[in-house]
């Protein structure tokens, strides 16, 4: 019985390994792969031998039973009864192939039983064989003929002391019991070999999931630590830079950037603390500090305004903090990449920045930058950051459009959703 080899085989518990050899080859072949042996016919297992032996002992029994019979039967001939012991006795020693050859033995048994009576034991396991190893439709065609032909003999053969019909029912009877018999094993081990597969295809299921829990979650921190690390390293950059170029500059204005690279250095590691906090204990993205939300923007560009941006900000929501946690959690984040961009793609431009909605209207959120002044050197990853936007817009259940505008400069535009 073939089945699905390619998947990973599920786990089996030991004490179901040390008894392997209860169960018949065709299971252990699929349920515990093993190397086969050269012929590629699958070991037979300690069960397997126990019922070939039996198998063939009945074969010889019932052959031996059909043998003290035949000098009842007036119209055989000495020499008849010779060729159908011999006939019996090379079906009962053919009992030995009926795993290797199922169809072909039970094939040959068809005429066999028409010609012998000692071989009738050898037909009725070749029928069961047949019937355990391949599907209903070997089973019908040679099963079928096989009952075909007992009328026949019957009628060439007649039992003595018992009628026609009675010795045709017999034997039609015993036939399929027998088919039904092997029928059942088959479906029995088809059962446990489907729930063998769908362990299998749970399992694999499971891991898929788990792996897909594990990929959103860094996901979900890798996104986090783009939009929050990324704007407190420009802010770095910008006041280092500045220092740098401007080594004659008042003492004021050195002890500002100072401080403003101190304390940018200071929130980038506590978020990056609490981030890793996150990876190690798997605690949810609430935890720590509290996330800012839309009641935030005016921090952040008062932050943008003191690392030396131009930052107009056009607020038209009556009330920040009436907007949801999560849309505006999701706005703060898409202003803060967008001026992060502004930052580094167009340095010294005056950036706008346009938050308006009510609710039931929804919330738009607009961050527009003018052409920069000369030629911007390219940023290694550019876009990686937009991408981001977007699908944290998506995920809100909101939309993001970017791009640049007529007169030369670019624009974030995010519609995010606000009920009543």
């Amino acid at each position: 019985m073939s089945t699905v080899n390619g998947d990973k085989q599920a786990a089996v518990p030991p004490a179901f390994v040390k008894r392997r050899w209860v169960l018949p080859a065709a299971l252990v072949e699929d349920l515990y792969p093993q190397p086969r042996r050269p012929g590629g016919r699958p070991r037979r297992t300690a069960r397997d031998w126990i019922v070939d032996f039996a198998c063939f002992l009945l074969a010889v029994a019932v052959g031996l039973l059909a043998a003290d019979s035949l000098d009842q039967e007036p119209h055989l001939s000495s020499a008849a009864a010779v060729a159908d012991q011999l006939i019996g006795a090379l079906a009962c020693a053919a009992v030995w192939l009926r795993r290797r050859w199922p169809v072909g033995l039970a094939v040959a048994m068809v005429p066999v039983s028409l010609v012998s009576a000692t071989a009738g034991g050898a037909v009725l396991a070749s029928l069961f064989t047949l019937a355990v190893h391949r599907p209903f439709r070997y089973v019908a065609w040679i099963g079928g003929a096989s009952l075909a032909v007992v009328p026949l003999y019957y009628w060439m053969r007649p039992e003595p002391g018992l009628p026609f019909l009675a010795s045709l029912a017999i034997a039609v009877l015993l036939a399929v019991t027998v088919l039904g018999w092997g029928l059942l094993v088959r479906s029995k081990r088809q059962l446990l070999l489907s729930l063998r597969d769908r362990a299998r295809h749970a399992e694999a299921e499971a891991r898929l999931r788990s792996e897909q829990a594990q990929r959103l979650a860094r996901e979900a921190i890798a996104r986090e630590m783009h939009d929050v690390l990324a704007h407190r390293l420009t802010l770095l950059s910008v006041h280092a830079g500045a220092l740098e170029f401007r080594p004659d500059a008042p003492r004021e204005e050195v002890a500002r950037a100072a401080g403003v690279i101190r304390e940018s250095a200071h929130e980038a590691l506590q978020d990056l603390r609490e981030i890793i906090g996150v990876l190690r204990a798997a605690e949810s993205d609430d935890a720590g500090r509290p996330q800012p939300t839309l009641a935030a923007l005016d921090a952040l560009v008062a932050e943008s305004r003191a690392a030396g941006m131009k930052v107009a900000l056009a607020e038209r929501v009556p009330d920040p903090g009436a907007v949801p946690a999560s849309v505006g959690r999701t706005a703060y984040r898409i202003a803060q990449e967008a001026l992060t961009n502004a930052r580094k793609h167009a340095p010294g431009t005056e950036v706008t920045v346009s938050v308006t909605g009510a609710p039931g209207d929804g919330l738009t959120l607009s961050v527009r930058n003018a052409p920069p002044d000369g030629e911007v050197p390219h940023v290694p990853g550019s876009g990686q950051g937009l991408i981001g936007l977007t699908e944290r817009a998506t995920l809100a259940g909101g939309t993001l459009e970017h791009g640049p505008t007529p007169e030369g400069g670019f624009e974030v535009r995010a519609r995010l959703p606000w009920g009543e």
